[in-house]
């Protein structure tokens, strides 16, 4: 599979094509654990529970309070509702490959340390 570069996206279908590529499955089976992970992810994340995958970084849901806003047009002031957000948090190891602008997948499978959990 092509990497993507700057403003490009990857899509399921590429995930699915990559996993066909690389581990051997049907497309068919390989699009069907493309869509397992996605599933897991996201149950978890609705779940409240911290998704996080070694050398690559942790999802999280987490709870904002009420706070006002200021509409930008008019400058009145309004009410922004409580809500949940998702955060991401990439790893030390992603963050280095990014900034070193390393493409070389091997890093990941490489790098067995965990990041320490932080309390919000």
């Amino acid at each position: 599979m092509g990497r993507a570069g700057v403003g490009e996206t990857i899509t399921r279908a590429q995930l699915t094509e990559a996993v066909y590529q690389e581990v051997g499955l049907s497309r068919n089976e390989s699009a069907d654990l493309v869509e397992s992970v996605l599933a897991e992810m996201s149950d978890a994340l609705v779940r409240g529970e911290m998704v996080k995958l070694s050398s690559f970084g942790s999802f999280q849901v987490r709870q904002k309070g009420q706070r006002m806003g200021r509409n930008p047009k008019t400058g009145e002031e309004v009410p922004i509702l409580p809500r949940r957000v998702l955060v991401f948090r990439p790893s030390h190891v992603l963050k280095k490959r990014i900034n070193d602008g390393d493409s070389d997948v091997s890093g990941y499978a490489s790098d067995t340390t965990s990041e320490p959990e932080t309390a919000y």
